[in-house]
């Protein structure tokens, strides 16, 4: 059984496939001025669940990368503050060994006292220390100073204040400060003042304590009155503070060795998920000027055959 073509019938299927031509090369010019070879879900439906994964695991990476900067940044200031805070006990050591030498005169002596004064009040400084605004040896309680003080020469004097009255205050909290660089790992990027500077003092007077705070001042009380012996006798309780911020600054440092690695490998995630999306939506803009060639030969090479079949007022219209 035969069918009847009509002259209708050629002129609907050429118009179809000159339409399907004209959306091809919309396609190809679309992805030509937008850099992409996916501009809608229909372009490539699975191309589209493809490139909306990499894009949320892209943001998520870049959030992870933000976090490990920020938390390297705080692991180093806190290595440069506790590096100060250790150059300050090293000093302190020193002096305590010069004051303790029973043939240092008067005026050695009291050259020694004012470098601990001025010591103890460098040290308050650094447990005050604050990076972009927020307290740094207070845990949690980044908006409050943990440490305030009198100057230890109105500490000494009976008439400004009390014997039992310590020179210092602390309000330290023990909280942790922490960024997580992936799933399931955090880092935490404080210490707190009593990691560094030692445990607060219940009650005076407290020999056996190592507070940094506290053996400054014992020490500058001690040059005040001649107390050589207890002088020599502190030196124990200094070199165990010292130890502990030596220890805290090189745990400071295995973090921050950490996070750096971390930044490599989040760098190399970000790189291989960038070449992931790219693959699925950048259009190779080489390939797509060729097609574009090719879909305008095959176009006109469609309106020339066509001349043959559609009517010239038909064809003239739509050259």
């Amino acid at each position: 059984m035969s069918f009847r073509v009509t002259q209708s019938m050629m002129n609907t299927q050429l118009l179809g496939n000159l339409n399907k031509n004209l959306n091809r090369l919309n396609t190809l010019q679309e992805q030509l001025s937008t850099g992409r070879k996916i501009n809608k879900a229909s372009d490539d439906p699975v191309g589209v669940t493809y490139a909306l994964r990499y894009r949320s695991e892209i943001a998520t990476n870049d959030q992870y990368r933000a976090n490990a900067d920020s938390a390297l940044s705080q692991l180093e200031y806190m290595d440069t503050t506790v590096g100060q805070a250790t150059d300050i006990m090293q000093r302190f050591r020193e002096l305590v060994v010069k004051g303790a030498n029973g043939t240092l005169e008067e005026t050695s002596l009291n050259a020694i006292k004012t470098e601990v004064s001025q010591l103890y009040n460098q040290m308050i400084e650094i447990g005050n220390s604050q990076f972009n605004g927020k307290q740094m040896f207070n845990g949690e309680l980044t908006d409050t100073k943990p440490y305030s003080t009198l100057t230890l020469e109105e500490s000494i004097d009976p008439l400004a204040v009390p014997p039992q009255t310590k020179a210092y205050s602390n309000v330290t909290d023990t909280g942790k400060i922490q960024y997580e660089l992936s799933p399931g790992m955090t880092m935490t990027t404080n210490v707190t003042g009593t990691e560094v500077f030692g445990d607060p003092i219940v009650t005076e007077p407290d020999t056996t304590s190592d507070n940094a705070f506290h053996l400054l001042r014992n020490a500058f009380e001690m040059l005040e009155s001649g107390d050589q012996t207890g002088l020599s006798n502190m030196l124990g309780q200094i070199d165990s503070r010292l130890n502990s911020m030596l220890t805290k600054r090189a745990e400071v440092g295995a973090r921050t060795n950490r996070v750096e690695l971390v930044q490599s490998r989040l760098a190399d995630v970000s790189l291989n998920l960038q070449e992931l999306q790219s693959k699925i939506e950048d259009a190779d803009l080489a390939e797509v000027i060729t097609n574009i060639t090719t879909e305008e030969n095959v176009y006109q090479a469609s309106l020339s055959a066509g001349a043959k079949i559609i009517q010239p007022s038909l064809l003239d219209f739509l050259r």
